[in-house]
């Protein structure tokens, strides 16, 4: 029983920890950072501040952990990607429909990252934001230059611009696409990927 016991302690400690990263994931990507506070976080998760430090030592701990966990995932999906093996278009496609996929059910911590990560990559601790965006970018130059050698792509973009305007502007809408409205992840991947392959231009 004590055993048993014990056990449904830890899950019912899972679960709230769980829970705060979500919670503090939703405030720090609408209040930023700095604005948010433990007290904050605490409030909102029905729990004292002190409390909360039963979980976590710091709110860097929990911001390490929120973006750790979610580059984490995201590259590791990318790499599976990519190591599937794809023509280069295939592939190219499968990395934007993940990303979109991504932001339709990580939207606050897509969120956080766009406006948190440019700072916080200067902060002791959060080195492996760069580590891990460098090995995203070369895994989408890979495809592109790839895509270009194949003929796929146009060999006359430049692979290093080209990527930057697709992650600009892939990422950014986490600011205005939302799951449950108008569009899901699939419609609007196969917007952009439509956008991409064919153009705005009528024929």
């Amino acid at each position: 029983m004590a055993m048993n016991t014990r056990a449904e302690r830890a899950d019912q400690s899972s679960e709230r920890r769980t829970q705060i990263l979500a919670i503090a994931a939703r405030l720090i990507a609408s209040q930023g950072y700095s604005a948010t506070t433990v007290r904050d976080i605490a409030d909102e998760a029905g729990i004292l501040s002190g409390s909360l430090y039963h979980h976590f030592s710091s709110k860097e701990a929990i911001l390490e952990e929120i973006l750790r966990s979610f580059m984490d995932g995201l590259l590791a999906r990318f790499e599976e990607i990519l190591a599937a093996g794809g023509s280069p278009r295939d592939t190219f496609d499968a990395l934007v429909e993940h990303a979109f996929l991504t932001i339709e059910r990580e939207p606050d911590a897509v969120g956080l990252y766009q406006n948190e990560s440019a700072f916080l990559a200067t902060q002791t601790g959060f080195e492996f934001l760069h580590e891990k965006s460098a090995r995203i970018e070369a895994i989408w130059l890979e495809v592109i230059r790839g895509g270009q050698k194949s003929g796929a792509f146009r060999q006359s973009m430049d692979a290093g611009i080209a990527y930057r305007f697709l992650r600009d502007s892939l990422w950014s809408t986490v600011r205005w696409f939302r799951p449950g409205g108008r569009h899901t992840a699939a419609s609007v991947s196969r917007h952009y990927l439509d956008l991409f392959h064919n153009g705005l231009l009528a024929e």
